[in-house]
């Protein structure tokens, strides 16, 4: 990594920039082969159970934006970190970092909505922490959440068994968390009706692995996007991964603001939908499970797996071409998740 005297906001977005931040100064002194696979989450064995265990923190501004607000954010992020682990989330910890002069009418709804959020995931909050900073230390409220899920099949998610052919599925339309946020900032003039996806996939991803079991890794696209997730497997081959311009699913709105603004939907974040690899044969199941949902009815095919001995992640365009796509190198949309 090249050598920085100081953090910038590109190293939180989710990018190149932030993945190097993490290899070369961060996990590398920590060491251990389960950190070492940056997983969404760390499978862990207590007296021959297996668990995983997964934590997160949320800085999101606006605190509440159409479809959410930080805290029901916090949960689904890690309830979501835990359902791509293949586990069942189980159980959860919110710890709160106050600033002085925060309105506590807003901590009461933000808390409102944890525990909505909670009990739709079905995840129980046992622990938690709360801390509070002079005026400008923070941003009014950061949130952390940490996870543990059980794995009732002792099945991972590690993409050991990905092969030519494989089938690329994502679970809905791209982009809607960034732009909703994006468009109830204050210093945004435009205005749309778009709201953001976040959700809990816990219970959709739980009826996938049950009817199915071809599905070989999963993601939540967050920051960094479809392209993130996307470069992250093919470097972990290597593998070749062809995406269909047509088959991506994003709304007229979202398409509309993103020609707008010169955004790709590939590279904004998402924070209700899952990216699945699925053998090529059960493909079809997948999809049929996806869609029979509330969170997966617009679920699509959109590419597959191809053999390669160099990572890269292709998109076939509309226009015929192929061009590469790559996860952003940096910050896109500040302070989004």
């Amino acid at each position: 990594m090249k050598h920085v005297n100081s953090i910038t906001l590109d190293h939180g977005a989710g990018g190149t920039t932030m993945r190097r931040l993490i290899q070369s100064v961060i996990a590398m002194r920590f060491g251990g082969v389960e950190l070492a696979r940056l997983n969404d989450g760390a499978e862990i064995a207590v007296n021959g159970e297996r668990l995983v265990f997964t934590t997160d923190s949320y800085v999101i501004q606006p605190l509440e934006f159409p479809g959410g607000d930080i805290g029901k954010l916090a949960v689904c992020g890690t309830v979501n970190d835990l359902a791509v682990m293949g586990a069942v989330p189980r159980w959860l910890s919110v710890g709160f970092i106050l600033e002085e002069g925060l309105g506590v009418d807003l901590l009461e709804r933000i808390c409102d909505s944890i525990a909505r959020t909670a009990l739709e995931a079905g995840v129980e909050i046992v622990t938690g922490d709360t801390k509070v900073v002079p005026r400008g230390a923070c941003d009014q409220i950061f949130i952390n959440t940490s996870g543990v899920g059980t794995l009732p099949h002792g099945i991972g998610r590690s993409g050991n068994q990905i092969a030519d052919g494989d089938a690329v599925i994502v679970s809905g339309t791209l982009g809607e968390h960034a732009l909703a946020v994006l468009s109830a900032r204050a210093d945004v003039s435009l205005r749309s009706n778009i709201v953001s996806d976040c959700a809990p996939l816990g219970g959709m991803i739980g009826a996938v692995l049950q009817a199915s079991g071809g599905v070989k890794w999963m993601r939540d696209p967050t920051r960094g996007g479809l392209a993130a997730s996307l470069d992250e497997l093919a470097e972990s081959g290597p593998y070749s991964i062809m995406i269909q311009e047509h088959a991506l699913p994003v709304t007229a709105a979202s398409r509309a603001f993103c020609d707008l603004l010169g955004y790709d939907p590939v590279h904004l974040a998402n924070e209700g939908k899952v990216v699945i690899i699925s053998a090529h044969d059960e493909a079809k199941q997948v999809l049929s499970v996806l869609r029979a949902t509330e969170h997966g009815k617009n679920a699509a095919v959109i590419g597959n797996i191809q053999r390669s001995k160099e990572p890269a992640v292709l998109i076939q365009t509309t226009g015929g071409g192929v061009r590469c796509i790559h996860r952003p190198a940096g910050e896109l949309l500040p302070r989004i998740c």
